[in-house]
This record gives C-alpha cells, structure tokens and sequence, in this order.
C-alpha cells in the first residue's frame, strides 16, 4: 500500500477498540485477514454487551502484533472520569444501555445475534457500518480457547478505491481477544495490522498468560 497516503492518514483517524485498535491502525504490518463467513450452527452468544468486554481500573490485555512474540503491547485502564474509563494507549470506552461505545461510535450493541448490524455516523464524511457476523462460537488465540466468542466486522470507505475494513473478535469474560485489519482496494484485500490476545487479567483475578509469554508490559 506504499503511496497510499490518504489511505494512511484516514486510517489514523479511524475507528477502534480502546488502545489496542487505535495502535492497530497506527502500526502497518503483515497478515493473512479474510472476509469471515458466517457460522450456520452458531446464530446468538449468551450474555450482555459488558460481558464481552469488562471495564475496570486495572484490567489489562497484552497482545502480540502481527504474530511476533518479540512485539508485543499492554493496554491498561488507568481511570473511570466522566462516564468512561481511560487506558494507557489513549482509548476511552463506556457501555451503556446500547451497547459497548467510545467517545464517537458504538462498537458492539445488542442484540447479540448474528447478522445485526449498525451504523455510526462520525463525522459529515465518515461513516462506518458495523454487523455481526458471527455469534457464540468458540475462538481461539494464543492465550488459550474461549468458548463464547462475538465477531464483528466494521467497514469504512476510505475513498472511492479503498475500503477500510476492521474485524473484531470479543470473547465472554475476557474482552478484544484478536484484531484484524485490512483494506479492499481494486479487488483486493490488502493486510495491514493483526492484534492477538497472549495474556490478560480482568476483575481483580490472577494474570492468564500464554505459554512462554513474557510478563505483561
């Protein structure tokens, strides 16, 4: 995507999950990504929206970036102020009676069944279309197999080439476990950033790793 430059700059302004994404779309790398099908036998998840992702000070997720074990990074809520919890990558998210927001869009509301889609309007020239594509499956990553698992797919064109395409993975009690970005341009989808889950601690509990994953941070 070397030249792209709108494409670049778009891509920093656009949308994400906490600290995680926005350092997804800020760090450009390789990835195998692909449209996900939807799974016939797997239709709604069980639960609430702030079940698949719990919001706390001192949560922290530790991820790998693009498959490397040797680049990894923490996100951590520092603080709750003003209806949102902070963490240290510059994310703010709530969830409210709708769903699980950020200062600007809504990035997972209910109901939580395949095939519900949204739409968020950020700006007079932005808007991304949100849906989910699967729901209640199992995923898997390298912190381990998590059997309630919530797929969407969050779409913003770019311009009139290229697509912006993010697909989200949460899974019940433990947040984002993967992140996917890519972008379609002249018929192809073009890999920029994939964000792995190897480590996590949510609710006070003790920290789940990885096997051979460093410490957190």
């Amino acid at each position: 995507m070397a030249g792209t430059t709108r494409t670049d700059i778009e891509m920093k302004r656009s949308f994400g999950v906490g600290g995680a994404a926005l350092l997804a779309t800020l760090l450009v790398g390789s990835g195998c990504a692909r449209r996900v099908e939807a799974e016939p036998q797997a239709q709604a998840a069980r639960g609430a929206v702030a079940d698949y992702y719990p919001l706390s000070v001192g949560n922290q997720w530790t991820y790998r970036v693009n498959g490397r074990d040797d680049k990894r990074v923490t996100v951590e809520i520092l603080k709750q102020e003003e209806g949102y919890f902070h963490d240290n990558q510059g994310g703010q998210l709530a969830v409210d009676a709708y769903g699980l927001r950020d200062p600007k869009r809504y990035l997972l509301r209910g109901p939580l069944e395949q095939g519900h889609a949204w739409t968020n309007v950020v700006s007079v020239s932005s808007t991304e279309r949100y849906q989910i594509v699967r729901a209640g499956s199992a995923c898997d990553v390298p912190a381990g197999t998590f059997p309630s698992c919530i797929q969407v797919e969050a779409r913003n064109r770019v311009d009139a080439q290229a697509t912006l395409v993010n697909t989200f993975t949460f899974a019940a009690g433990v947040g984002m476990v993967r992140l996917e970005t890519v972008v379609e341009t002249g018929g192809k989808r073009i890999p920029q950033t994939r964000l792995e889950l190897t480590g996590y601690q949510v609710g006070g509990g003790a920290p789940s790793t990885s096997p051979g994953a460093p410490p957190a941070g």
